[in-house]
């Protein structure tokens, strides 16, 4: 919206302060009542004008008007150059790519543009229009979400030397966040269903609702409406009386408690067990399957386990 223009009169006072009484900007704002920059401004225009004091006698306030205010903004706002976010919501896909590094691309390009602070604001707004995400409620006792968490633990064995990896289980609550965790020689179906029954014992129930991620041991063909599950997952699920509602391909917010939950168990049990080599997989075994089984101790974890009470324990 435009600004206001001041009457004939007030800029007439200012033009009389500043060339016949030569007041400052802010002695000349504050007796006529108006903004420094408005002051300003209409100084501006009238040095480009050749404005001086006194005004020519002869002139109407309408020529005036015309000399002073016919003269284009001495200070035009440039319009700072906007990033592709398109090409930049791409990029920030690939691996090690962040917002940082796409911002100081922007700024070679562009040295005048915006800041870091603007450009990530600028870009979260429009990221915000692309995809609104609906919150999930969910019931107490009505999804589990279990998945296997993409990090692994090396197991070092002592008589030939060989390292093998274990893998570790992960389940969550979905209405409290309660977690358990096991670790695994491997993910084959076995495990799995194994896994399974261990959550279902340590939680004390089975929710109405199991919801896996794509897994070949568990989903031999994933779909959005009709997933094809394993003929053993499907007797364990009747077994149980649970139903199994795999994840969406390439949805990972469909099981966000998971992915929560496997991040937590990352970085609370592995990132402890990752440094000294394990020399017996017991010993990885009580690690892991007890990390989420207490609360309420010092130094608790999101996960709800306490390191200390869990390095008595081992």
């Amino acid at each position: 919206m435009a600004r206001p223009t001041k009457s004939m009169r007030q800029i007439k006072e200012i033009l009389r302060l500043k060339f016949q009484h030569k007041l400052s900007i802010r002695e000349i704002a504050r007796s006529c009542a108006v903004p420094t920059s408005t002051v300003g401004d209409y100084l501006k225009r009238a040095e480009l004008a050749g404005l001086t004091w006194p005004l020519p006698e002869e002139w109407t306030e309408d020529q005036l008007w015309e000399r002073l205010m016919g003269v284009p903004d001495p200070s035009p706002e440039v319009p700072q150059a906007l990033p592709d976010w398109a090409h930049l919501h791409e990029e920030l896909r690939r691996q090690s790519v962040t917002l940082r590094l796409l911002w100081q691309e922007y700024r070679q390009n562009h040295p005048d543009g915006y800041g870091y602070s603007r450009f990530c604001e600028l870009y979260v707004r429009w990221a915000g229009t692309l995809d609104p995400v609906l919150r999930q409620v969910h019931p107490p006792g009505e999804k589990m979400f279990v998945d296997w968490a993409g990090q692994t633990i090396p197991i070092f064995n002592s008589a030939d030397g060989t390292v093998a990896p274990a893998f570790l289980f992960v389940a969550v609550l979905g209405a409290s966040n309660k977690t358990y965790a096991e670790a695994f020689l491997n993910q084959k179906l076995a495990s799995w269903i194994a896994a399974h029954a261990h959550a279902y014992a340590f939680f004390g129930g089975v929710s109405k609702v199991t919801v896996p991620d794509n897994p070949k041991t568990a989903v031999i063909k994933a779909c959005r409406y009709e997933p094809l599950l394993h003929a053993s997952y499907q007797e364990m699920a009747q077994h149980y009386g649970t139903v199994i509602i795999p994840a969406r391909p390439r949805r990972p917010k469909d099981k966000a408690k998971a992915e929560a939950g496997v991040l937590i168990a990352e970085r609370q049990i592995l990132a402890l067990l990752l440094d000294p080599f394990l020399q017996t997989l017991p010993i990885l075994f009580r690690w892991s399957s007890i990390a989420p089984c207490r609360r309420g101790d010092s130094r608790q974890s999101s996960a709800g386990c306490s390191l200390r009470w869990l390095s008595k324990r081992v």
